[in-house]
């Protein structure tokens, strides 16, 4: 059990709501997008890179009736603010509607469910924070879906780690310069936007391939991100890298740094060694943690060395996902308070500009 500082609140940036049903959505949609949607079939756009038997999809208790799981938002109150003392915790839907290849539809299914969230979640409780869900289909309906959202309650642009190109590329500026001008982060989450698989090589055939190799697609965006210039053209933008593991970020970005001594004439607006812009710009969630089963202070310590900085860490429960391990509360253990305090709740409330309360709860 990981234990907060009194100073700052306890911060869950990773908990994923859900749609119970598409008919949900349908108050918030046109009625045009309402007749498509009863004319085609579809019957939803849940993510099916969480199999909904899979042991790992959902915790005990988190489901209820037949909706899929964390789409209550009594009984996600109880488990993630209640029983944890959590302060805040930051919602993440990966309801799929980024995946559409019709532009509008997608954009129009972005803005509902943004609409539903506001409606059903956020009036719900004072905890609870949001991500915007945009479709890249259209980078520039997404900026004004982010200019529409942020603030009143959503805090951060939630993106798919596996969207239809790199997320460097200058077609998606757009929604980088509406986060920056509206002081949200971005966050990128493993999930399908597009045709490309959550491989960088190609569709596999296991899920728990898809699931260990979650963190080479975070990597191939992350070095997009750096190696296109998004962070030299928005110098204010932040991006948090979540559910992917932590501990592959130094290799990453050692290699990275050699790699720009060599070839930096390729990409002159990287002025300065890759790590120096990741360690300024990029945060990532600390579950899952790809971590020793034995884990100690000195683990920790040569990690934290190895990736420069603690406050390139959030705490997240990952609601409802059940990774059965026990990786993050043992960090939680062998950080120092004032580390504590930072990875608890210390980064996400000055990334997300949230309220500094006093008198942290202990985290489970």
């Amino acid at each position: 059990m990981g234990t907060g500082t009194a100073g700052t609140a306890v911060v869950d940036c990773d908990v994923h709501n859900a749609v119970p049903r598409l008919s949900a959505l349908f108050p918030f949609l046109p009625d045009s997008w309402v007749d498509y949607c009863r004319e085609t079939g579809v019957e939803g756009f849940d993510p099916a890179f969480y199999p909904p038997g899979a042991p790992l999809s959902a915790r005990p208790g988190s489901r209820v009736g037949d909706g899929p799981p964390g789409s209550d938002p009594d009984v996600v109150r109880a488990h993630v603010l209640d029983a944890t003392g959590a302060r805040w915790a930051v919602l993440n839907c990966l309801y799929a509607v980024h995946a559409l290849h019709n532009p509008d539809w997608a954009a129009s299914m972005a803005g509902a469910l943004n609409e539903w969230q506001a409606v059903h979640w956020l009036a719900a409780d004072p905890r609870f924070r949001a991500s915007i869900v945009v479709s890249l289909r259209d980078p520039h309906a997404a900026a004004e879906e982010i200019g529409r959202r942020a603030g009143n309650g959503f805090v951060q642009v939630l993106l798919p780690a596996s969207a239809p190109a790199p997320l460097g590329q200058r077609s998606f500026w757009p929604v980088y310069a509406a986060a920056e001008a509206a002081g949200v982060p971005v966050a990128v989450h493993p999930g399908v936007g597009g045709a490309n698989p959550l491989s960088p090589v190609g569709w596999p055939a296991h899920h728990v391939e898809d699931y260990a190799g979650a963190a080479l697609t975070l990597q191939s965006q992350l070095t997009s991100l750096v190696a296109e210039g998004v962070f030299a053209a928005y110098p204010g933008l932040r991006v948090v890298l979540l559910e992917s593991g932590v501990t592959w970020l130094p290799s990453l970005m050692w290699r990275f740094d050699k790699n720009w001594k060599a070839l930096r004439r390729e990409v002159p607006w990287v002025d300065r060694p890759p790590s120096q812009v990741i360690r300024e710009h990029v945060l990532l969630s600390t579950t899952p943690l790809d971590a020793p089963p034995a884990l100690d202070r000195a683990w920790v310590d040569r990690f934290l060395t190895q990736l420069g900085t603690v406050r390139m860490l959030l705490h997240a429960g990952d609601y409802p996902h059940w990774h059965h391990g026990t990786a993050p509360a043992a960090l939680l253990e062998q950080l120092s308070p004032a580390e504590r305090e930072l990875v608890l709740g210390g980064n996400a409330t000055r990334l997300y500009g949230l309220p500094e309360e006093a008198g942290c709860r202990p985290v489970a």
